[in-house]
């Protein structure tokens, strides 16, 4: 049976309670307040839902993720960059990307889970100072690829990317990466183009210590 939260005080249960079909539903209801947010993604939860559907919490196994030692630069994208008179930006557009992300068309997808109502969700927590956006710009200043997610401590939660020109996105994640702010990047899903760059599964359990570690790491680290 899915367990249904309090909209006004969401309290999560533990990962381990997620269903195996379809793999990482954990629970339905709740908020999308900022806080809210922060407590699902310290504790390895995500939301993910239609337009159509109630608010729905998730926690996949295996999750996919992206480490520093991981990520790979292929020959062909180190060529870009050196050829590269893009410029890469962080904040100055969280908005236009995020809009940017749901309006992109994925192949087998249709609509977007990037409702309204999420956009406006991540767009409050960015005002808070809880997530963050990679820009790409070309020489005309055009917004031309960009990625979005939720920071915690050490750890970087991608939440989506976008590209309107080939290697866009490829280059917001490398500055991602190079920025040196990230120990772990949780990619969610698999897909190819992230398993090219880097990314490679790990158990549900391994990675909510992970995320846990790095979190507490960062806090001993600021006082």
């Amino acid at each position: 049976m899915l367990i249904e939260l309090d909209c006004e005080n969401p309290v999560f249960p533990s990962v381990d309670q997620a269903l195996s079909e379809p793999d990482g539903l954990l629970c339905v209801g709740g908020n999308l307040d900022p806080e809210t947010l922060l407590a699902a993604y310290a504790r390895g939860i995500f939301p993910w839902f239609s337009a159509d559907q109630p608010l729905l919490w998730w926690s996949p196994d295996p999750r996919l993720v992206i480490t520093r030692s991981s990520f790979h630069v292929s020959r062909s994208l180190k060529r870009f960059l050196r050829r590269s008179d893009w410029v890469v930006t962080c904040n100055k557009a969280f908005v236009r990307v995020i809009r940017a992300c749901a309006q992109v068309e994925r192949a087998g997808e249709s609509g977007t889970w990037i409702t309204d109502e999420m956009q406006q969700a991540y767009v409050r927590l960015h005002q808070r100072g809880g997530a963050h956006s990679i820009e790409v710009w070309d020489q005309s200043d055009r917004l031309v690829g960009g990625l979005y997610g939720v920071a915690l401590g050490r750890v970087f939660f991608g939440e989506s990317m976008f590209s309107l020109c080939s290697n866009a996105s490829r280059v917001a994640l490398y500055h991602l990466m190079e920025s040196r702010s990230y120990d772990l990047v949780d990619c969610q899903m698999q897909t190819d183009h992230l398993m090219r760059m880097g990314g490679f599964p790990v158990s549900r359990a391994a990675f909510c210590q992970k995320v846990a570690e790095l979190i507490a790491w960062d806090a001993r680290a600021l006082d």
